[in-house]
């Protein structure tokens, strides 16, 4: 059974309690890494400046604290296997949908299920979906 690295794990007690639970169930399942949840202001500038970000310092969801964002790569990772990226995210939101909680994948940001309308494609991306006025 695939566990967390001390890294994945350190940055994934960064994040809101619901992002923690779901991850700790994918990875009974499946392997995967956890690239970022919280980022401080340096961290999110650099972010948006190379463009891994669309949003500067304190406007993303990585940067609330607890994180309400959380970035994960299917291990070992493949930045060319987008297929695989995709793939992981549907099971993602599959448990995240079983489990009541309500995200976004940056691959489908208006979760239309469509993934070619969208400018930025951020295929690590998960992010709790804030309601009232959130």
């Amino acid at each position: 059974m695939p566990k967390f690295s001390r890294i994945s794990h350190d940055r994934l007690y960064t994040c809101d309690t619901s992002l923690i639970c779901l991850c700790e169930v994918v990875i009974r399942e499946i392997d995967f890494s956890v690239l970022c949840g919280h980022r401080g202001e340096a961290e999110q500038n650099e972010a948006y400046r190379t463009g891994r970000s669309s949003k500067r310092w304190p406007y993303s969801k990585h940067n609330g604290e607890p994180s309400w964002a959380v970035d994960l790569a299917p291990y070992p990772i493949d930045w060319n296997d987008t297929a695989r990226f995709a793939w992981f995210a549907g099971y993602v939101m599959a448990k995240a949908r079983a489990m009541h909680i309500d995200i976004r994948w940056g691959g489908d940001w208006d979760r239309d299920t469509f993934t070619t309308d969208h400018r930025l494609i951020d295929m690590p991306h998960f992010e709790i979906v804030k309601t009232n006025g959130g």
